[in-house]
Formats: C-alpha cells, sequence, structure tokens
C-alpha cells in the first residue's frame, strides 16, 4: 500500500458515522475517499472524491482533509434528495 493511501485510510480510522461508511483507494499517485451509505438503498451511489498528492504531503493535511470530508458529507447529502424546490422533474 503506498504510502499516501495509508496516511488517507489512518485519517479516516478517526471519523466513525452510524449511517456512512468511509474508504479509500488509490488513483495513480492521488487517493479517492469513498463515502458509502451503511444500509445500501437502490439508486444511492458511493460519492467519491480525489485528493492529490499535494493536498495529501500538506503539513495541514489532517485540518484540510477533515474540512474536505465535511464538504462533501454535505454535498453527498444534497444530491439524496428526491425531490426538492429545485428539482422540478417530479
Amino acid at each position: 500500500m503506498s504510502g499516501r493511501l495509508e496516511k488517507v485510510k489512518e485519517a479516516l480510522k478517526d471519523y466513525e458515522h452510524p449511517l456512512l461508511e468511509f474508504n479509500a483507494q488509490a488513483a495513480g499517485e492521488g487517493v479517492d475517499v469513498l463515502i458509502t451509505l451503511r444500509q445500501p438503498v437502490e439508486g444511492i451511489e458511493p460519492y467519491v472524491f480525489s485528493l492529490h498528492p499535494r493536498e495529501i504531503d500538506h503539513s495541514q493535511f489532517t485540518w484540510t482533509f477533515q474540512n474536505q470530508l465535511y464538504n462533501c458529507l454535505h454535498d453527498f447529502l444534497i444530491e439524496m434528495f428526491t425531490r426538492n424546490p429545485q428539482r422540478k422533474s417530479y
């Protein structure tokens, strides 16, 4: 396992959620972070975001990773809406 992948997987160990699971996989020199539901729901795909090597290697990685993870969690949950005022296809 690459050093960057290991670093991200170690960082993910600090996060536990009753509804979501977190994982990481190598993506070239960077790492993809996957967010999935613990109990799958039809039509809900995993949310994936990529970390570039410079982000993982940065001295402030722990803080910037938390910020990015929380922003992506927000986006993931918003994308799950099946109906909202902005989505007029219902």
